[in-house]
């Protein structure tokens, strides 16, 4: 499917027809689902804000721009929610009983208990250094790193500039950088591997 088709039901639905943006929902729910996940590390926060994301999308679909892909638009509306609701909340808790799962390109079908454990500790450790970023600064690492969108994606996604978005990438690795040093983690000694 391309985004052709998302403007044909983005037009259908503004004729009326539900159906047309519930497979605007199928199609994108995962991504918008994960992006809420990334920025608010609760699965429940994520499912409404989820829903809030695409209640907003749908409420103002007539302001939506055909020439600019839908996916980048609802993801936008999505970011811009979770960004309020974390401003809202002023606290973020890292919640070890719930770590993100991992992403799927990194997982195999059969992990061994050692390589499970090893994941679960390194993505738990990860969501930690994003919870410590500001949430823009999560938000820009999230959409690089996670989406893989490139600046020009991100920059359109929240109407900046492509150079504002590589000064605030740039100060969120510092960040996290200062983070692990801070946390004073020891180096990888190939060595011990397999000992």
């Amino acid at each position: 499917m391309s985004e052709d088709t998302d403007a044909l039901w983005v037009q259908q639905t503004l004729a009326g027809d539900q159906h047309a943006f519930g497979e605007l929902v199928l199609r994108y729910e995962r991504d918008v689902f994960n992006l809420a996940y990334r920025m608010l590390n609760d699965r429940g926060e994520a499912e409404d804000a989820a829903q809030e994301a695409f209640l907003r999308a749908y409420a103002n679909l007539e302001r939506y721009d055909p020439s600019r892909s839908f996916k980048t638009w609802v993801l936008s509306i999505t970011s811009n929610h979770c960004i309020d609701r974390i401003r809202r909340r002023r606290l973020t808790w890292l919640s070890l009983e719930e770590p993100l799962p991992p992403h799927p390109a990194l997982t195999s079908d059969t992990p061994s208990p050692e390589e499970a454990t090893v994941a679960h500790e390194r993505e738990v450790f990860v969501q930690g250094l994003l919870d410590e970023l500001s949430p823009d600064y999560r938000l820009v690492v999230v959409l690089r790193y996670w989406y893989d969108l490139s600046y020009a994606e991100i920059a359109e996604m929240l109407d900046t500039t492509e150079s504002a978005i590589k000064s605030r990438l740039f100060r969120a690795r510092q960040a996290l950088a200062d983070q692990l040093e801070s946390q004073s983690i020891p180096a990888f000694d190939p060595a011990l591997e397999g000992s």
